[in-house]
């Protein structure tokens, strides 16, 4: 590994469809309420993906606003990983669409399926990637039609999804020119034996079809703050940071309160944590990116802070990554 490089974050980029689904709205539909539904997870509206709108559109329209922040072209770019549990086809990956829509013709393009977690595993993997000379400027992107797999007869899930996008522009430098920006540690973990606790009931070869999501709530709640908590003390460890020392937590918004008692459980206060899954809802690997370019955008996130991205999701996967801004 080259640890004469540094991977540095250029710029960020998001999107979210322009339908807006209320708390309201899916109380009409199924037995809940706007108040239930806020108290219980913190959502108060999600978005829906046009008809004619693909996982690969929302993640290209998410990479153009990323390249823009970055002050880049698609030409510039030679790596495209794409996390996604929702890709346009069985294959090719949802990547390689989306490298063809931005016009890139250069390196390499692929897909990573950690669900929640996926776009801090697609982080990881390019950091590393890079740190082994395969690629210079890569596209990192969280990106998800989680509407199009849910049971709007579920109750306990169909609240809790929404669709969007996110991506991040890396960019590989010489460590004396990186000073001290850039990705320095992360963590991955999953653990398969709770596989049957947050997932779909079909796909290709098991039932020839797609299938719908499928949770115990209650399960993957209890699993979740200490999860979490284990990869960011870790990355903590491995940096040789403390959690004083952290500007911003940015986590999977999944639920509020599993982000409350992850910012608790880590002694970070309330005031570091950004949450937008009110917005939002859960979108799977769109989640992290999406918190992130808003807490960049309204200038929260600044030049030098220091920013711990995390996620937990279905598999189980969990990870976390750590960012000098």
């Amino acid at each position: 590994m080259n640890h004469s490089i540094r991977n540095v974050v250029r710029g960020v980029g998001s999107y979210l469809p322009e339908r807006i689904l209320t708390n309201f709205e899916l109380a009409k539909t199924v037995d809940t309420s706007h108040e239930w539904i806020v108290q219980r997870t913190g959502i108060e509206e999600r978005r829906v993906a046009a008809d004619d709108q693909t996982t690969s559109d929302l993640a290209t329209h998410a990479a153009n606003r990323a390249l823009k922040s970055a002050g880049m072209s698609p030409n510039d770019i030679d790596l495209v990983i794409v996390a996604t549990t929702t890709p346009d086809r069985t294959f090719p990956a949802t990547a390689a669409l989306v490298q063809d829509k931005l016009g890139i013709t250069k390196g390499a393009a692929f897909d990573i399926q950690a669900v929640c977690s996926g776009f801090v595993y697609a982080t990881a993997t390019a950091d590393s990637l890079m740190k082994n000379n395969l690629g210079t400027r890569a596209l990192v992107i969280g990106a998800e039609t989680c509407t199009r797999i849910l049971d709007w007869e579920d109750r306990t899930t169909c609240i809790l999804f929404g669709d969007g996008a996110g991506a991040m522009v890396i960019e590989a430098l010489p460590v004396d020119e990186a000073g001290d920006q850039g990705i320095i540690a992360s963590r991955l973990r999953s653990d398969g034996r709770h596989w049957d606790k947050l997932y779909t009931d079909g796909g290709p070869s098991l039932t020839r079809g797609l299938g719908k999501v499928r949770m115990e709530g209650r399960e993957v709640f209890r699993h979740a703050v200490g999860m979490v908590a284990d990869v960011v003390e870790g990355v903590f460890a491995d940096s040789g940071t403390s959690v004083e020392e952290l500007d911003w937590l940015v986590p999977h918004q999944a639920n509020r309160r599993i982000i409350e008692g992850s910012g608790k459980r880590l002694g970070i206060p309330a005031e570091k944590v950004i949450i937008t899954v009110d917005k939002h809802a859960n979108t799977s690997a769109a989640s992290v990116p999406l918190a992130l370019d808003t807490a960049v955008a309204d200038n929260r996130i600044k030049k030098g802070d220091l920013v711990m991205l995390e996620a937990m999701g279905g598999g189980f996967t969990w990870g976390a990554t750590l960012i000098r801004w």
